[in-house]
């Protein structure tokens, strides 16, 4: 019976008059937001895992953390910027292995959304799809992630001697500890650039429905505008 309630709660936020009068239920705007996030979970995965996903996009490319950033600038100068290169490339390359992997997952928490998810995302701000994917699904990428982030950084010696200098950092308070081990930390930073993709990809989906094709998607994201 939930799913074809009219949308109760968006005359709060000054909603429901476009909406109702496009005969929208809960039960539409939940499968809108479904098929938008599939969308967008497909659209970053591919993004993302192939060569230069990462390391060829300033929005996720992973950059060395905290001061260790000022270090390697430093390095550079000191003709070691061949070095620096190499591990970063290996950073970025890791995260590119390992974001395929998480596409069966993203689909799962989508395909497992209620409807009240759905509608907290449709009433959310910029970013509720990256707090709810990261409630459903952070924990499983990081045991998916973390073992093909390791494998690939394990190929470059200079893996090792970062987790030794962040260590070093970390001590020092001049990296955060979490990010004191390359493998977690590409891991963790792999993640928060593959939520913020998916999250562009749904926000281009509500400012151009149309664009989609999908008459589903234009019916529910086309009365919100």
């Amino acid at each position: 019976m939930l799913q074809r309630r009219p949308l109760l709660l968006l005359p709060l936020l000054g909603l429901a008059s476009p909406c109702v009068r496009a005969g929208l239920t809960e039960g539409d705007a939940a499968s809108g937001i479904r098929a938008a996030l599939e969308r967008g979970a497909a659209a970053a995965v591919a993004q993302l895992g192939r060569s230069d996903g990462f390391l060829g996009n300033p929005a996720v490319r992973i950059e060395l953390p905290g001061h260790l950033k000022d270090a390697a600038k430093l390095l550079k100068t000191l003709g070691q910027g061949r070095k620096v290169d190499e591990l970063l490339t290996a950073m970025n390359r890791a995260a590119e292995a390992a974001v395929p992997a998480a596409q069966p997952l993203l689909l799962a928490a989508v395909k497992g959304m209620s409807v009240d998810d759905g509608l907290k995302i449709l009433r959310g701000g910029d970013d509720a799809v990256t707090q709810y994917f990261a409630g459903k699904t952070r924990s499983p990428l990081i045991e998916k992630f973390l073992p093909l982030v390791t494998q690939a950084t394990q190929k470059v010696a200079l893996a090792d001697k970062y987790n030794a200098v962040a260590g070093k950092a970390a001590g020092l308070g001049l990296v955060r500890q979490e990010d004191a081990n390359i493998q977690q930390y590409v891991t963790g930073r792999a993640i928060d650039g593959l939520f913020l993709v998916i999250g562009e990809e749904e926000r281009k989906i509500r400012q151009d429905p149309l664009g989609t094709g999908s008459a589903l998607l234009k019916k529910v994201f086309g009365g919100l505008n």
